[in-house]
C-alpha cells in the first residue's frame, strides 16, 4: 500500500458493523487506523480483507467511557502514521438495555461519554489535526431516530445528541472543507437474541419487505466518502423502517 494511500480512522472498526466498513475502505485503497474500547482484536474475515489487500493498518485502543482518552487516541493516529485521517467514521457504540422506569444516571453518561462524547471530541481533534483540505466525517446513527420508542433509552438519547451534532458540525466545518454526513442503519447483524423465524418475520415487517445488508450500509459509507459536494445529510439504509413507528425494539417483536 502507498504511503500517500487516504487514511481512515474507524472507531469500533475491528468488529461487527465497524470491521464492514473497514474492510470496505482497505479494498477501496485506504490506509487504516482501527479503534477498539479494550483490545483490537479482528473479525476474521477483516483480517483475510486487510492481508489480501495489503493495506498499511494499526490498532489503538482507548476506552471512550473516559473522555480523556478521545484526544490522545487522535494524537497517537498522528504520531503512528505521519499525518492526519482523510476520513474520520464513528462506529464505536455502547448499546445497553433500559427504558424509563430502569434508566438511571450512570447508565446515560456512560451511553452519552461512547455514543455523543467521544465524536465530538473526535471531531474536535480531527478540524484540528490537518491542513484546510477536503476531508471527510461520518457518523453511524440509528433509524429508530425518526421515530423513537421507549427501548433502550439511554442508547437512543446518545444517539439523537449525535444526530443533531452532524448538523451542528456541518456547519462548523464547512469553511474548512470538512464535510459530515451520517448513515442511519436499520437492523443488519443480528444478535444471539433473534432466531431465524424471527429475522424473516421482522424482514416482513419492513416497508421494503427485507432488511439491509452489512454490504449495503458500507456502500451508503462508500458514497459519502466521495461525495464532494454532499454535508449535513443523513442516509437511512434500513428497508425502509424510518418511514414506520415500531412500539417497540426489533427485539420484542
Amino acid at each position: 500500500m502507498a504511503n500517500d494511500a487516504p487514511l481512515a480512522l474507524v472507531t469500533g472498526g475491528h468488529r461487527r458493523l465497524g470491521a464492514h466498513v473497514s474492510a470496505a475502505l482497505a479494498q477501496a485503497g485506504y490506509a487504516l487506523a482501527l479503534h477498539g474500547s479494550h483490545d483490537v482484536a479482528l473479525e476474521p474475515e477483516l483480517e483475510c480483507v486487510l492481508a489480501d489487500s495489503k493495506a498499511h493498518w494499526h490498532g489503538f485502543v482507548a476506552d471512550f467511557e473516559v473522555p480523556e482518552t478521545v484526544p490522545v487516541l487522535m494524537e497517537q493516529v498522528v504520531a503512528h502514521f505521519g499525518r492526519a485521517p482523510d476520513l474520520l467514521v464513528n462506529s464505536a457504540a455502547l448499546f445497553g438495555q433500559d427504558r424509563l422506569e430502569t434508566v438511571t444516571g450512570d447508565d446515560l453518561m456512560r451511553h452519552y461519554a461512547v455514543n455523543s462524547i467521544a465524536p465530538v471530541l473526535l471531531t474536535k481533534a480531527f478540524a484540528a489535526s490537518g491542513a484546510a483540505e477536503e476531508r471527510c466525517i461520518i457518523n453511524i446513527l440509528d433509524q429508530r431516530l425518526a421515530q423513537p420508542h421507549g427501548d433502550q433509552i439511554a442508547y437512543t438519547l446518545s444517539k439523537q445528541a449525535l444526530a443533531g451534532f452532524t448538523q451542528i458540525a456541518a456547519r462548523e466545518l464547512a469553511p474548512k472543507a470538512i464535510r459530515v454526513n451520517a448513515v442511519a442503519p436499520g437492523l443488519t447483524l443480528a444478535t444471539d437474541e433473534y432466531d431465524d423465524s424471527q429475522m424473516q418475520r421482522l424482514a416482513h415487517m419492513m416497508p421494503l419487505g427485507r432488511l439491509p445488508q452489512a454490504s449495503q450500509i458500507v456502500d451508503a459509507v462508500l458514497y459519502l466518502a466521495r461525495a464532494g459536494a454532499v454535508t449535513g445529510q443523513v442516509i437511512a439504509v434500513d428497508g425502509g423502517a424510518h418511514m414506520q413507528s415500531y412500539p417497540r425494539d426489533f427485539m420484542h417483536l
